[in-house]
C-alpha cells in the first residue's frame, strides 16, 4: 500500500515532552539549529509551562517566538490523534514508555506519521512491534525507537564500522562503552520498570520471534556472555543486558551489508577486572532490588524523570563507545565518541534524527525500523557535522 499523502499537513516536525529536562534541551537544540523553513512545534500537557519555554528559546532565536504550542496528553489518546495527523515528523521525550507511550505509537501509526523516542525498555519495543508494526506498514509510518544513546551510538557506530570491513563474509564485532556521564532521571525510570518485569519482557520477546519472518541464507546473534578481556580495547568488557544489542541485532538483520553471519557482543570497559566482576554484582543486586516494589519505589526516588545535573556538570561529561571488528581478514577498531551522553547528546541525536527524517532523502521503508535502516549514513552525516566522532582508531 502505497504512504499516506503527509505533505499538506501543518508542521514538519512537532516535539512532545517538550517542557521534560530531555525536552528542554532537545527543544533548545532545534533553536539553534533547525533549518529557517522547518515548520515545528512544542507539545505537551501543560499550556502554561510551553509558553515559559517559548519565551526561554525566544531568547535563543527570536523567531522561536511565533512557535505552535499544542496541548496534548497521553491520557488523552484523541488529543494525539490530533497531534500525529497535524505533523510529519513526531519526536517524543514522555516515559517510562512502557506506561505512557503506546496510544502516541498508536496514532502516528494510524496516521502515517514518523514517529521517534528515547526508550531504552525491550519490551516496550517488542510489544509496539506486535501491535503496530502492520498498521505502520500500511500507512508508510516510520517508527524509531532508542533514538538517543540508547541506542544511537551502538546502531549507527556498527553501521559506520561494518562499511569499513569486506562484503560477504562473517563479520565479528564487540563494542565497549565507557563514559563518566550521569543517567537521567527518564532513563533510571525506565529501566528499572524493564527490570521489574523480566517474565513478561520474555514473554513479548517470544511472541515477537514467532512473529517475525525467519532470516533465509543469513545469521544473526547477538548473545549475552561472561565478562571478557578485549586486547583491542585495553579494557575488560562487563556484558550490558540492554536494549542496545538488540536493536543492533535488528539493524543486521535488516541490512545485508551486515553479511552472512554477523554476531555482536555489547559490553561496558573498565580497565580492570575486579571493577568488571563489581559491575556484574552491582548490576544483579539492582536487578533484584528492582523485583520489590518498595525497592523499586527507594530506587526511583534517587533521581527523579524531569531532573538532572547542571549544565556545569554536564560540560565534564564525555562518553565513548569502541568498536572492536574483524570479517575477511581484516581487522580494525573504530570509535563513537561525545559528550555529556544522558542528556546534552542524548537531545543532540533525537534532534537530529527528527530532522534527518523530515528532510534527508533516505530510503523507503515503514514499519518499525533502526536508525541504521531508516537513516544510516545521512544520519551519521548529520552526527558527525554536530560534533559526535566516528572514526578509525587502528587498523
Amino acid at each position: 500500500m502505497p504512504r499516506q499523502d503527509i505533505s499538506g499537513r501543518d508542521h514538519d516536525l512537532v516535539l512532545y515532552g517538550a517542557t521534560g529536562f530531555v525536552g528542554a534541551l532537545t527543544a533548545a537544540y532545534l533553536a539553534r539549529h533547525a533549518p529557517a523553513d522547518c515548520r515545528w512545534a512544542l507539545a505537551g500537557r501543560s499550556t502554561a509551562k510551553l509558553e515559559r519555554l517559548r519565551a526561554q528559546l525566544a531568547a535563543v532565536n527570536p523567531a522561536c517566538a511565533e512557535l505552535p504550542l499544542l496541548r496534548a496528553d497521553s491520557a488523552a489518546p484523541e488529543t494525539l490523534h490530533a497531534l500525529a495527523a497535524g505533523t510529519r515528523v513526531l519526536a517524543t521525550t514522555v516515559g517510562p514508555y512502557l506506561l505512557h507511550g503506546e496510544p502516541l505509537v498508536a496514532a502516528c501509526a494510524a496516521a502515517g506519521t514518523d514517529y521517534l523516542d528515547l526508550t531504552g525498555e525491550p519490551e516496550f519495543v517488542d510489544r509496539m512491534y506486535l501491535r503496530h508494526d502492520a498498521a505502520a506498514r500500511a500507512s508508510g509510518a516510520r517508527l524509531v525507537h532508542a533514538c538517543g544513546f540508547d541506542s544511537v551510538p551502538y546502531d549507527l557506530g556498527v553501521h559506520y564500522t561494518v562499511g569499513l570491513l569486506p562484503e560477504g563474509v562473517p563479520l565479528r564485532i564487540d563494542g565497549f562503552v565507557r563514559t563518566n556521564g550521569r543517567f537521567s532521571g527518564g532513563t533510571l525510570a525506565s529501566a528499572l520498570t524493564a527490570v521489574a518485569r523480566p517474565a513478561a519482557m520474555a514473554r513479548v520477546a517470544r511472541a515477537r520471534r514467532r512473529s517475525e519472518p525467519p532470516l533465509v541464507g543469513r545469521t544473526v546473534r547477538a548473545p549475552f556472555g561472561p565478562p571478557v578481556r578485549n586486547r583491542d580495547t585495553r579494557t575488560w568488557g562487563v556484558p550490558l543486558p540492554t536494549l542496545d544489542p538488540r536493536i543492533v541485532a535488528r539493524s543486521a538483520a535488516a541490512l545485508d551489508r551486515y553479511g552472512p553471519d554477523f554476531r555482536y557482543r555489547h559490553y561496558a570497559g573498565v580497565r580492570r577486572l575486579p571493577t568488571a566482576l563489581a559491575g556484574v554484582v552491582g548490576a544483579t543486586a539492582v536487578s533484584a532490588l528492582a523485583q520489590v516494589p518498595a525497592a523499586r519505589r527507594w530506587l526511583s526516588g534517587r533521581l527523579q524523570p524531569g531532573e538532572g545535573p547542571s549544565p556545569q556538570r554536564r560540560a565534564r561529561s564525555r562518553f565513548a563507545v569502541r568498536f572492536a571488528a574483524s570479517g575477511g581478514g581484516a581487522h580494525l577498531v573504530t570509535e563513537v565518541a561525545g559528550g555529556d551522553p544522558g542528556y546534552d547528546e542524548t537531545a543532540k541525536m533525537l534532534a537530529e534524527a527528527a530532522l534527518s527524517l523530515a528532510f534527508d532523502d533516505l530510503p523507503q521503508t515503514a514499519g518499525q525500523v533502526t536508525t541504521a535502516v531508516a537513516m544510516g549514513d545521512a544520519l551519521i552525516r548529520r552526527l558527525q557535522d554536530a560534533g559526535i566522532t566516528f572514526r578509525v582508531v587502528r587498523r
